[in-house]
């Protein structure tokens, strides 16, 4: 095998290709990646029976030929290598990597002994970039990061028609997205229970500007779900198990309401923070036209502040985890942001607004938990 490519071509596919690679694999040449030079096509491939990831690039190839090498230490070597173009060439037991002055030699790992990919799924629709991207961000901030409870470490995918909607919880906040798409099926309804890390993985690797197409088979055996563009494609298990009903949790009517500029109050809840030990709460006060936050009590730091706030509705005291609450705030993207309530002590619902006393977005809403503290 004998091929020359762009060093930054190369760099970026192997670290794509890599990412997913396991630190501690259960077979040795799960850590490798597979690269492919056959009929003028380069492609570079990873899967460790959960992830798979596969990239095709431009290349000059003179001999085709397949290899396996260690993932991560080419995505290494390629990070370091000069702004040049790259040669690889092989044997049967070596990889020769020549890019200007810079020489590199590896060994080749067992061909054999390496799973096959598992094929891409039937093509279910796709979805523009960038609302994908948005979704994606919005709603992983609150997939929990506990393997102990791989339910929560996934992101439901709802599938109605036109209509994507995406949840995900840690028992402490919900995230809800709702965003269209065009379906090959108008008629299509089914759900898909995706981990968050590699939602989060798809959408920052897949931005070439080409839909983003979404193939599933979430009712075959050992259910996949896939995702490709710019010539990238990825698939992955879905998480087994029955997701609570979350969407129940959000309440019809949230009478009691405040409206508050989204940058101010971001800015404000970063500095009163910063004198909250870790896990204790950050407390809001509401009053019509002002929002005062606290941190801090007894012989501790304290700090406090207050912001302009519009509320309709009874006066109100709650009180906040600082980060979860900034979390939330982060992916609101609208200049003002709305705290909807039922009762201080049940769990608000943050959705963006474009004005101060126009309607606020219903299409994302964060819903946050209280925490108690004394008031």
């Amino acid at each position: 095998m004998k091929f020359r490519v762009d060093r930054d071509v190369l760099t970026e596919a192997v670290t794509w290709t890599a990412r997913s690679l396991p630190t501690r694999p259960a077979v040795p040449v799960l850590a490798g990646v597979r690269i492919s030079a056959r009929d003028g096509a380069l492609t570079l491939s990873s899967f460790d029976y959960e992830v798979s990831a596969k990239c095709e690039l431009p290349a000059e190839i003179d001999d085709d030929g397949e290899v396996l090498v260690l993932g991560r230490l080419l995505a290494d070597i390629c990070k370091s290598l000069p702004n040049k173009p790259v040669t690889i060439e092989s044997d049967e037991q070596n990889v020769s990597l020549t890019c200007g002055a810079s020489r590199f030699n590896l060994l080749t790992m067992p061909l054999e002994d390496y799973p096959a990919l598992p094929n891409m799924p039937s093509l279910a629709g796709q979805v523009e970039p960038a609302v994908f991207t948005d979704a994606v961000n919005q709603v992983s901030i609150a997939a929990s990061r506990d393997d102990t409870l791989p339910l929560l470490t996934g992101v439901l995918v709802e599938i109605e028609g036109e209509k994507i909607t995406m949840m995900a919880t840690d028992r402490y906040r919900l995230a809800l997205r709702e965003l269209t798409w065009i379906p090959t099926d108008p008629e299509i309804s089914t759900s898909a229970l995706v981990r968050a890390r590699t939602l989060t993985d798809v959408a920052r690797s897949m931005t070439s500007g080409e839909d983003v197409q979404i193939t599933l088979d979430a009712e075959g055996e050992g259910s996949l779900i896939g995702f490709e563009a710019g010539g990238k494609h990825t698939t992955s298990q879905l998480v087994e198990g029955d997701y609570p009903k979350v969407r129940r949790l959000f309440p019809d009517s949230m009478p009691t309401h405040a409206v508050v500029d989204t940058a101010a109050l971001t800015e404000a809840v970063k500095r009163v923070a910063l004198v909250a030990e870790r896990n204790a709460p950050i407390r809001l006060t509401f009053t019509d036209g002002e929002l005062a936050l606290e941190a801090g009590q007894g012989e501790n730091a304290q700090a406090s502040e207050a912001v302009q706030a519009s509320l309709v509705g009874e006066d109100l005291v709650t009180a906040y985890n600082p980060p979860y609450l900034l979390d939330g705030l982060s992916v609101i993207h609208t200049p003002y942001v709305r705290f909807s309530f039922t009762h201080p002590s049940k769990p608000a619902a943050l959705t963006g607004q474009e004005k101060l006393d126009g309607d606020d977005d219903t299409s994302f809403r964060y819903l946050l938990m209280p925490l108690r503290v004394g008031i």
